[in-house]
C-alpha cells in the first residue's frame, strides 16, 4: 500500500499555505498525485434577508465566492507549476449548506487529505466543517497541520496512541505508509485498563503486527499522570522528538452530522506536530 493521490483543501492564501507545502512534500516522496481544491465559500444565512433581496443576494455572494475560488486557484498553480510529481487544481464554489456533500464526494477517492488546523484565531465554523466532512462522510485520513509547522523531508520519528479502538486501528492501518518510512515508531498506550482484552501485554498485538510489515516499534505504556489524554500524548511525542502523530478521530452525532468529540478536538488545539487522523 502506497499513497497515490493526495488532496487539501485551501480556502484562504494564509491559513492553507502550511497545509499545501506539506501536501505538495508528501505527493513528492510518494510520487503520488496531487489535488488542490480551491474553496469559495458563501457564507451568507439567506433566512436574514427579506424574500425580495434574497435571490440577489445569494446571486452577489455567489459570483463573490467563485472570485475567490479562481484567485485562489492561480495562487495555488504559481506555488505548484513546475514540480516533477502530477497535479491538478479545481476551482469550487458552496454555500455552508452543502459543504459537507461537496466535501465528502470530492475527497473520497483520495488516499490522504491534508488540511490546516481548524481551530484558533481567523478561523470560522468552515474550517471545522471541512475536516469533519473528510473525516466522517468522505471516510478518508486527514493529517491536520499545526500552524507555522512544517513537514519533515524525512519522518524519523512517530508516536501512534493506542487504546484498542476500531478508530486507532484504523488510522495506524491508513498510516502505514508513513510508518514504513519512519526510524522508530513509539506505540502509547495510555493508563490500560487492568481486565481489558491486553492487560498482560499491551500493545504486544500491535507492536507484532507492525513488525511483519518491518516497521520498527516500541510500546510506552503511560500513567495518566494529567487529566487531559491529549496532555499526556503531546508530552510523550516532546519526549521521542515526534514527527508526527497518529490517532483515531472520535466524535458523535449532532443533527444526524458527526462532529469532532472533546478529547479529539483539544488535541488539534495543543498539537505541536502534525497528526495523522482517520474515523
Amino acid at each position: 500500500m502506497d499513497y497515490r493521490t493526495i488532496s487539501t483543501i485551501v480556502t484562504e492564501k494564509s491559513l492553507g499555505q502550511v497545509a499545501l507545502q506539506a501536501a505538495m512534500t508528501i505527493s513528492a516522496q510518494h510520487e503520488a498525485h496531487l489535488d488542490v481544491l480551491c474553496l469559495g465559500i458563501d457564507q451568507s444565512q439567506q433566512g436574514f434577508y427579506y424574500a425580495g433581496a434574497s435571490a440577489m443576494v445569494v446571486q452577489d455572494n455567489l459570483a463573490q465566492a467563485r472570485e475567490d475560488a479562481l484567485a485562489l486557484e492561480s495562487h495555488v498553480r504559481q506555488a505548484i507549476t513546475g514540480h516533477a510529481y502530477p497535479w491538478s487544481t479545481s476551482a469550487l464554489t458552496a454555500q455552508m449548506v452543502a459543504l459537507n456533500g461537496l466535501i465528502a464526494h470530492r475527497t473520497r477517492f483520495s488516499d490522504l487529505v491534508v488540511m490546516p488546523r481548524p481551530y484558533g484565531e481567523g478561523r470560522g465554523h468552515d474550517a471545522e466543517a471541512l475536516v469533519e466532512a473528510a473525516l466522517f462522510e468522505g471516510r478518508v485520513p486527514v493529517m491536520v497541520m499545526p500552524d507555522d509547522a512544517q513537514y519533515p523531508t524525512t519522518v524519523r520519528n512517530v508516536v501512534v496512541a493506542w487504546n484498542e479502538s476500531p478508530e486507532a486501528l484504523r488510522a495506524i492501518r491508513l498510516a502505514l505508509p508513513l510508518l514504513k518510512q519512519a526510524d522508530m515508531v513509539s506505540i502509547a498506550v495510555i493508563d490500560p485498563p487492568q481486565h481489558g482484552p491486553e492487560r498482560s501485554d499491551p500493545g504486544g498485538a500491535l507492536s507484532q503486527m507492525l513488525a511483519r510489515h518491518d516497521i520498527r516499534a516500541e510500546v510506552s505504556v503511560l500513567a495518566k499522570t494529567m487529566p487531559r489524554i491529549s496532555d499526556i500524548l503531546n508530552r510523550h511525542a516532546r519526549d521521542k522528538d515526534a514527527d508526527l502523530i497518529v490517532m483515531g478521530a472520535y466524535g458523535h452525532s449532532r443533527f444526524r452530522e458527526s462532529i469532532l468529540g472533546g478529547a479529539t478536538r483539544h488535541m488539534l488545539e495543543v498539537a505541536e506536530v502534525p497528526i495523522l487522523l482517520a474515523h
